[in-house]
């Protein structure tokens, strides 16, 4: 019989899943424990990912991507996240944050520039906007891009930048006009290697610790004219349709963790005994895998719902935000679930379940916490906020013009 999940997606869709689980389970797992103890990054499974195609999976061949849609996105999300939320914040920083935002707002030359070298892992990306001062109110940030000639000069700082220290493109951005607020602010690329343009390591994580958290500082950088991404003044949504892109992989992979969880509470609850009997027959374990079941099966669905809706260029800002919001929240109550299932030994790194703990605290914070969230439900069921056409909308996946 086949799983709700294998019910949703189309045999293509399935086939991907195989190929990523197959990944995951046989070059992820075996090795991300060690990188998560040592703090390290796993340098040695780019290559691999990028020739199965998941550093470009939602891009057109055209671009050099697999050509795939939104939907085999979130899938190899989840399936990475399955292993470890580390790998996963790989693909959705490079592609989701960095990548299809060039292939939405970028120029036809910006997209045959950048790219096919992204689809194909030549070059590593991140995405800088969170700032020292400037998180979940991102109009405040303080990074300024003054217009000279045929180029800007570019000054600022970006904090809890994800794979600031290994990127070798950034895109970022900084208030061209100050007094604009939130329309003052444009987006920008930039290259590792130019004049003012350094990064760092943040140390001392409690979770995602094989992924590279770090910092950019940016003195008098100059950006030659044709890297401003968009028109001048609209970086602020650029950078929003960014998260809405990354949040769909948050939830995503926020059903891998569940699904992780799950897994491994069901065979640890039948083998461990107690009181004579396998504590899968007590009633209370059975209560927390039974929530386990109940909000992975929730969490898939928003999950499809989003991802469906990509694919047909819609508008999704809210059924993203509901998706990021539940699962993510979801997942937190999962691991949480895994460890008391597995008692002292959970609370040890020897199983998989400590580590996802650790790792679904960072979801409940980045890419909008779940305080950001939930106003913005409120705001959208009580009519108060509405989304208006951009002008670059996310293109409708279209299968024969992509691959």
């Amino acid at each position: 019989m086949a799983s709700s999940s294998e019910l949703l997606y189309t045999e293509e869709h399935n086939l991907v899943r195989k190929m990523a689980y197959d990944f995951t389970r046989n070059e992820v797992m075996p090795i991300i424990a060690e990188h998560d103890r040592n703090h390290s990054f796993p340098h040695e499974l780019l290559p691999r990912m990028a020739q199965l195609g998941f550093l470009g999976i939602c891009l057109p061949a055209c671009y050099g991507g697999a050509g795939m849609d939104f939907l085999s996105l979130g899938i190899v999300s989840e399936a990475l996240e399955y292993g470890d939320s580390s790998v996963r914040e790989t693909v959705a920083v490079h592609l989701a944050l960095h990548a299809l935002p060039i292939f939405q707002w970028g120029t036809e030359e910006q997209k045959r520039t950048f790219l096919p070298g992204l689809a194909a892992g030549d070059q590593i990306a991140c995405f800088g906007l969170t700032e020292p001062g400037a998180g979940s109110d991102a109009a405040a940030l303080q990074a300024r891009a003054q217009r000279q000639g045929g180029e800007y000069i570019l000054s600022g700082e970006k904090m809890w930048i994800t794979l600031a220290d290994v990127a070798d493109r950034f895109l970022v951005f900084a208030k061209t006009q100050p007094d604009q607020g939130a329309r003052g602010i444009s987006a920008f690329i930039l290259e590792r290697g130019w004049k003012g343009l350094s990064t760092g390591t943040l140390e001392g994580k409690m979770g995602v610790r094989a992924s590279n958290t770090g910092w950019i500082n940016m003195q008098e950088v100059r950006v030659p004219a044709e890297y401003r991404l968009g028109q001048e003044g609209e970086g602020f949504k650029i950078a929003m349709s960014c998260l809405d892109n990354a949040r769909f992989g948050v939830a995503a992979g926020s059903v891998g963790i569940i699904r992780a969880c799950i897994d491994e509470s069901v065979k640890y609850a039948l083998q461990r005994k107690t009181f004579g009997k396998p504590i899968a027959e007590h009633q209370l374990i059975q209560q927390m895998i039974a929530q386990m079941q109940q909000d992975l099966d929730i969490g898939e669905l928003l999950v499809w719902k989003a991802g469906t809706l990509k694919n047909q260029g819609v508008r999704n800002t809210r059924e993203t935000s509901m998706a990021k919001w539940f699962c993510t929240e979801a997942a937190r109550r999962a691991a949480d679930n895994a460890v008391q299932i597995h008692g002292a030994y959970g609370y040890s790194d020897e199983y998989n379940v400590e580590r996802h703990l650790r790792n679904t605290k960072s979801a409940v914070i980045y890419e909008g916490t779940s305080q950001i969230h939930t106003l913005m439900q409120a705001a959208y069921t009580l009519g108060m906020r509405e989304d208006r056409p951009l002008r670059c909308p996310m293109p409708a996946y279209d299968p024969d013009a992509w691959q």
